[in-house]
């Protein structure tokens, strides 16, 4: 993908996950979710590294991190990543803005492993049960099978299946940047191990915790968001005392996409 550079590497576990480091300012911490990469931040990072110094990088099993088999990319080690890479960084209470997945991961490693945020953004978070669509649910019963399916109907199947998360219509070579991972023996068998590994259990362990965050949380929700829907993150607010919410009209799940101009906006105003 080298239209989206991660020039840097860090190993986790003998395995290499990618990364990059932009811009000049106080630290931010940028986490993407499933299924994506960082490229999810490619409308947003160049204008949060005006005023800060941006980290982002690719979940494990994800984009231009390591994939292979037998390799555990659940929500259940992404938190540690998370943790160790704030400590190769060398960063002791960074803002954070975290999308699906990286919502989980950004909360289990606040909450588990004791990792400080100055300031927490979420948006469209996975971080109250129950999650898990119906095709999710499905592919977690048969991974193998879809592991195992033509090339040609795997790639139409991750196409549709990103689309899904996009309320307004995305050209195929906009979309392209999103399915290229997960194409190829490679790419294909990760798709299907993520899926597999996804387990409701890891934000059971902490949703009776939310009340405790210690950093002021803001949270943007897609008012069209067709994977969970607007009042779980509504009452996902409840939970946290004195958070901020914001329903962004006309936006998906992959708010990124369909509303970049709002995470900027809600960022600046945050971040000031």
């Amino acid at each position: 993908m080298n239209h989206w550079p991660l020039p840097e590497t860090y190993t986790f576990r003998d395995q290499t996950v990618r990364f990059n480091v932009t811009g000049t300012g106080p630290p931010l911490v940028l986490v993407h979710g499933t299924p994506f990469s960082s490229y999810v931040w490619h409308r947003i990072a160049p204008h949060l590294a005006q005023i800060r110094t941006v980290h982002y990088y690719d979940l494990l099993g994800y984009g231009q991190s390591a994939m292979r088999d037998g390799q555990d990319v659940s929500l259940g080690i992404q938190n540690v990543l998370l943790a160790e890479l704030l400590a190769h960084w060398q960063l002791k209470s960074p803002d954070v803005i975290a999308h699906d997945f990286g919502g989980a991961t950004s909360l289990r490693a606040h909450l588990i492993d004791g990792c400080d945020y100055r300031s927490l953004t979420l948006i469209d978070p996975v971080a109250l049960a129950p999650w898990g669509s119906p095709f999710v649910q499905h592919v977690r019963r048969h991974s193998d099978a879809f592991s195992a399916m033509p090339p040609y109907i795997h790639e139409a199947m991750v196409k549709a299946y990103v689309r899904g998360a996009i309320a307004r219509d995305i050209a195929d070579e906009e979309l392209a940047p999103y399915v290229e991972p997960w194409l190829g023996a490679t790419g294909q068998a990760a798709f299907y191990r993520q899926i597999a590994q996804m387990d409701q259990r890891y934000t059971d362990e902490v949703e009776a915790h939310y009340p405790h965050l210690r950093c002021p949380t803001q949270i943007l929700w897609g008012e069209e968001d067709q994977w969970i829907p607007l009042e779980r993150g509504r009452h996902l607010a409840a939970l946290i005392p004195e958070a901020r919410f914001q329903a962004v009209p006309g936006s998906g799940h992959l708010m990124q996409e369909d509303a970049p101009e709002a995470i900027v906006a809600a960022a600046l105003r945050w971040l000031d």
